[in-house]
């Protein structure tokens, strides 16, 4: 009887631990889909599954929201013998991925907490090991129940945990994440944090992996080298830091403008005053909304006196001037990944007040 109770009191602490790194790591990753969804194409081209892509952002605010449901369901006791089975097949499936990750197709970063918090392949691996054994823990303890016999209040908890996280999923996709865990966060000096030493004990170099769109072959090219911007050629795959040492915190030193091939940064970064940066990924496929909530933006910056410019990866072909309907815009070319970086958006605007970030909007967000 005594054995019986510690292991109930064992498998309630293994519950509880399990159900909160659930939330957690479900939390950090579906308030930023953008993010995650970057991770699912880069785990879907090392696996060759590359004709999977185009439904990476459904793949990432199922996945996490679906975690975050888990780790609710985890905590509040939600039909607990369901919910053990899947977390245990969660965790050994994710155990094993992490190991294929620090070994066999090596990964920078697993994603399991999103920008929050970054954890080798390797750390990832060695946290599943310690997790997967507390799910076998919790599936054991409730073992005896049956799985499908719902009562009305887990029906009624089961409903509202899953529209909370797949909500929260597609509020944070349709406008920009709750929390911004990114290095262009709202408060940065862009100017200041590019010439922030790199917290790094060995040399650090940026890296742009792109694919060529005819021949499907990657290549790496560095900052300095200006071949990547013809999009209608190259694909961006991956951004990556190639260091001797794991870096300690993100830098904005990728952060790089382009007029006409010329480096257009340290003009752009020293207009005092207000600026607004309208990110725009492709101008062919700008929605008309969009294009008029830019436009009474440019008209109401023309009020104020304030500065517009517009970013984006699309080729400019020597158009460097774009008309959203009140008044010509200034355009620059900036590479696709720091831009979904900054911007966890297809389309939106950055406000900058003397160089630092005070304002980020996705477009549907504009506001005449």
């Amino acid at each position: 009887m005594r054995n019986k109770r510690a292991f109930k009191i064992v498998a309630h602490a293994c519950r509880i631990v399990l159900a909160a790194t659930f939330i957690l790591s479900g939390f950090t990753k579906v308030i930023d889909p953008w993010g995650t969804a970057l991770k699912v194409d880069e785990y879907l081209t090392i696996y060759g599954l590359e004709t999977l892509m185009s439904a990476s952002m459904l793949f990432s605010i199922w996945l996490c929201g679906a975690e975050l449901m888990m780790g609710c369901m985890l905590l509040f006791k939600v039909r607990i013998r369901l919910i053990s089975i899947f977390a245990l097949i969660s965790m050994f499936f994710f155990t094993v991925l992490t190991f294929l990750s620090a070994t066999v197709l090596p990964v920078e970063d697993c994603g399991c907490f999103g920008e929050a918090l970054k954890l080798s392949p390797w750390q990832t691996f060695f946290k599943n090991l310690i997790l997967l054994p507390l799910a076998v823990v919790v599936w054991w303890r409730y073992r005896p129940d049956r799985i499908f016999a719902f009562k009305p209040l887990e029906i009624v908890l089961t409903v509202l945990f899953f529209l909370f996280s797949m909500g929260l999923g597609y509020y944070c996709y349709i406008h920009l994440p709750l929390i911004d865990f990114l290095p262009y966060k709202v408060g940065v000096n862009i100017r200041e944090a590019m010439q922030e030493p790199a917290e790094t004990v060995g040399k650090t170099e940026t890296v742009l992996i792109y694919r060529d769109r005819e021949t499907g072959r990657e290549r790496s090219f560095s900052l300095d080298e200006t071949e990547w911007q013809d999009t209608l050629r190259w694909e961006w795959v991956d951004t990556r830091m190639l260091t001797d040492a794991p870096t300690i915190r993100p830098l904005v030193s990728e952060f790089a403008l382009r007029d006409n091939g010329s480096d257009a940064t340290d003009d752009v970064l020293a207009v005092r005053g207000r600026l607004y940066m309208l990110c725009v990924t492709s101008f062919d496929r700008l929605p008309e909304r969009c294009i008029r909530r830019m436009a009474a933006l440019v008209a109401r910056a023309a009020e104020e006196g304030a500065q517009v410019v517009c970013l984006t990866p699309y080729p400019l072909d020597g158009e460097t001037w774009y008309d959203f309907g009140t008044g010509e815009v200034h355009c620059y070319n900036i590479d696709a990944s720091t831009m979904r970086t900054m911007l966890r958006a297809r389309n939106g605007v950055v406000v900058l007040d003397d160089g630092t970030i005070t304002a980020k909007m996705n477009c549907r967000d504009i506001r005449p």
